[in-house]
């Protein structure tokens, strides 16, 4: 049996909100759990499958983690490269790999690094970032310069292509005191019954909404894990998509290829790069070309 992870200090907001920080990094560490949590989630699977296999090229995949969408990707014929600052997904990930036949393993790559800085040198017909991804770029400048690393690898014709949850209102303004619990299950890393509660913050002036996951063993002491993220609104995205270079900019609901609409979920975002302006005379306008004129 192993031993469950030791406890993050219980930090509140004011210390969390800054990519890479134990809010953007924490929840990652135990990549057994985190397989067993999500292991139902196959829509958005299915969707970047879908995407990769329509691709003219290779696929450029940010938090990548253990590969939970890169492996069905490459099942499916696509080369993709992946980004992750998590040690832990990424060595699951080679973990998970090596029990995939050759012609899989050879498809898939990884680079550990943030994703605001890492540059690889070449462009992807698709560049993709799965479940929540940018919901760790706290704050304008490193939304920003992640969306240069974007516009830096992304092929002129390619696709950008992520999902991010839409703010809820019975979420943001849930008790912070309170303790919202699940019945008991088996930790798939310690083998102990576990009991589990989260509880949600949110700091409107930030946009933060903290989830401490808090897990507590038949044996052995408590933890706590933070998990931060940054609430996007949907014009806010569409805005920061626009004022940095992209266009086409479309909204999906929920995986599906409908319009979202007031319940919905998960934004699907698709847009690609915007076209440069033509270089040679400026246009005149205003008072300048009615001039012309007369």
């Amino acid at each position: 049996m192993r031993r469950a992870r030791p406890s993050e200090p219980d930090r509140g907001l004011p210390e969390l909100g800054r990519a890479g920080d134990p809010g953007a990094l924490a929840h990652y560490e135990d990549p057994a759990y985190y397989s067993r949590a999500y292991a139902s989630r196959r829509e958005d699977v299915e969707f970047y499958v879908g995407a990769a296999r329509h691709a003219d090229g290779p696929v450029l995949e940010y938090g990548v983690g253990n590969g939970r969408v890169a492996i069905p990707m490459a099942r499916a014929g696509a080369e993709v490269v992946g980004v992750d600052l998590s040690r832990p997904m990424l060595r699951d990930l080679e973990a998970r790999l090596a029990r995939e036949p050759r012609e899989v393993r050879r498809r898939v790559s990884w680079v550990h690094g943030d994703m605001r800085n890492v540059r690889l040198h070449r462009r992807f017909a698709l560049v993709v970032a799965p479940f929540n991804t940018v919901l760790h770029l706290y704050r304008r400048p490193e939304i920003e310069a992640f969306l240069s690393r974007v516009r830096e690898h992304l092929a002129p014709a390619g696709r950008w292509l992520f999902d991010f949850s839409v703010p809820q209102s019975g979420d943001l303004g849930r008790d912070p005191t309170r303790a919202y619990r699940v019945p008991r299950f088996r930790h798939p890393t310690t083998g102990q019954l576990t009991r589990y509660a989260e509880r949600f913050e949110y700091d409107p002036v930030r946009q933060l909404l903290l989830v401490r996951m808090e897990f507590s063993p038949e044996r052995g002491a408590p933890c706590t894990i933070p998990l931060t993220h940054r609430q996007f609104f949907p014009q806010e995205m569409e805005a920061l998509l626009h004022y940095n270079g992209f266009r086409e900019i479309t909204f999906f609901g929920d995986f599906s290829a409908s319009e979202p609409g007031p319940g919905v979920d998960s934004l699907v975002v698709s847009c690609r790069l915007a076209r440069k302006p033509r270089r040679g005379r400026p246009r005149r306008w205003g008072l300048a070309r009615a001039a012309e004129a007369t």
